[in-house]
């Protein structure tokens, strides 16, 4: 789309929090104020995994640089984290500082956050120490414990959350669970991360916290789709060091994470890319990731994906959607020479810069081992999947869906051209619709697409959870408390009558 231009951290100050709702006394020495202080928690919580969260308060003298280290008791193991070089000895789980969140002064707090594999029990580490000295305790010596009561157990999930979003994999033309149940992909587009870095605003825009996460999943939505920017993800020199790189990437990792922990499925897409073009239907003249390119290029979107999936492999509730708009056909003088360049890239008829195919986006995600979902967008803005199946990219995992968008001023927009288009497709592989929207700040014309789209049992998304004017956007919400436009209340009531 052409734009306008859970963690939950409890006080520690005696408990820890479990993901089972139960609460666990913390010793501390009386009369004393340790040398530092950590707050655990599990965020969210599934059958093989979890989520994490730590909160290093410093106490003593400030440190330029810091390392938290603390112990596993039932061999968990931790896959992957954010806001700190998060690694793992035997049960010894060690969270060092990034180079930007290194300096920690008296008085001083960082969060970090992780995710990690369980068995049967994932009973809390108990012992924190900070730069080799012990926390939560006097002095780092180990004191003799003051009891607090202990806490009736209770089975209630923590506010603002819930099961975690499944594993998914491709079976036949239906995304399904590891226990062969249909999941359909159906809530938001999350805009902001696209253009928010390049521009040199920040990262997102609006909030990301938990209540705007929160305010998203009230609308009965399962899925919040993220766009991305290349340039950001692999922190390229015209980019703010504070907007991109490791920052950008963290900032990514705790979205991701907050949308899981409210049972939602992550769909991270790459949407503005390097490479510059000026022929037919140009967003902009910027060589840089400024705008909505007509395909992706070979000097950095292949590197963007290799990056991307070893980030997020072992969660594969989390999707990948591989390029936002294809239009290679708005280039070529042909419709064969479009699609030959939407998979095989190379060098394409009117696109000055060597292309990635999808071809070589499909390669880059599974040479890393990554068995994700893939979603890819047709040509036309993706609103064209006429050739599609003749097309498809190679996958060795199976793993493909397709991925369509459609708006009122879209040329297929129509009942006839989904049923002679799409229908075909929804026959072969699974349809996700990444995009559904209309610029009148009505509802009328996604009406009329959900009721398609639920009819054969396909995904949609809305665009955008962002407070845009709704007939420039379109936007969903005024405010991100989930307030809806006169647009967005079609998709917000249409979503909670689902299971109603």
């Amino acid at each position: 789309m052409r734009h306008p231009p859970r963690s939950i951290f409890l006080a520690v100050a005696g408990t820890v929090a479990l993901g089972t709702g139960v609460t666990l006394p913390v010793m501390t020495a009386q009369g004393a104020t340790p040398a530092c202080t950590v707050e655990y928690s599990v965020t969210g919580q599934w059958d093989a995994g979890f989520q994490g969260a730590v909160k290093v308060t410093n106490n003593a003298a400030a440190v330029s640089s810091w390392s938290l280290t603390f112990d596993f008791a039932n061999g968990q193991r931790v896959t992957q984290g954010w806001s700190a070089k998060w690694s793992q000895s035997g049960t010894t789980v060690t969270a060092a500082n990034e180079s930007w969140n290194g300096s920690l002064g008296t008085g001083a707090s960082v969060d970090a956050g992780f995710i990690a594999s369980k068995g049967a029990a994932n009973t809390a580490p108990t012992t924190f120490r900070l730069n080799g000295t012990t926390c939560n305790v006097d002095g780092g010596t180990t004191p003799t414990p003051t009891p607090t009561p202990t806490p009736t157990a209770t089975a209630t999930t923590p506010p603002g959350t819930g099961d975690a979003p499944p594993a998914l994999q491709v079976s036949g033309n239906k995304l399904v669970d590891a226990d062969g149940r249909t999941r359909r992909l159906l809530g938001v587009n999350r805009s902001g991360g696209e253009f928010m870095c390049v521009q040199g605003r920040g990262i997102w825009d609006g909030p990301v916290d938990d209540a705007a996460v929160g305010a998203i999943a009230d609308w009965n939505a399962n899925t919040v789709r993220i766009p991305l920017n290349e340039e950001c993800w692999l922190g390229l020199s015209n980019i703010d060091p504070a907007y991109g790189g490791s920052h950008y990437i963290a900032a990514v990792k705790e979205l991701v994470a907050r949308v899981e922990a409210h049972g939602m499925t992550p769909v991270v897409e790459l949407h503005w890319t390097y490479g510059q073009y000026t022929g037919n239907s140009a967003g902009c003249s910027d060589v840089h990731a400024s705008c909505q390119k007509p395909m992706p290029d070979m000097q950095y979107t292949p590197s963007f994906w290799t990056s991307v999936a070893n980030t997020f492999k072992s969660d594969r509730a989390v999707v990948f959607d591989l390029f936002n708009e294809p239009y290679p056909d708005r280039a070529t003088s042909t419709t064969t020479q479009a699609w030959q360049c939407w998979r095989d890239g190379g060098t394409c008829p009117g696109i000055g810069y060597e292309v990635a195919g999808m071809q070589d986006l499909v390669d880059s995600v599974r040479s890393t081992g990554a068995r994700n979902v893939i979603l890819a967008g047709g040509i036309a803005y993706s609103n064209d999947l006429s050739q599609w199946p003749a097309y498809k990219p190679t996958d060795p995992t199976g793993n493909l869906a397709a991925a369509y968008h459609v708006y009122n001023f879209n040329s297929c927009a129509s009942e006839s051209c989904w049923n002679s288009t799409l229908a075909p497709v929804a026959a072969q592989v699974p349809l996700v619709a990444g995009e559904i929207g209309e610029n009148t700040c009505a509802h009328s014309f996604v009406d009329r697409v959900m009721k398609w789209f639920d009819d054969r049992s396909l995904s949609y998304l809305g665009w955008t959870w962002n407070t845009w004017d709704c007939s420039s956007g379109p936007s969903l919400i005024s405010g991100y408390d989930g307030t809806p436009t006169a647009y967005g209340i079609g998709l917000r009531d249409h979503l909670r009558a689902l299971d109603g």
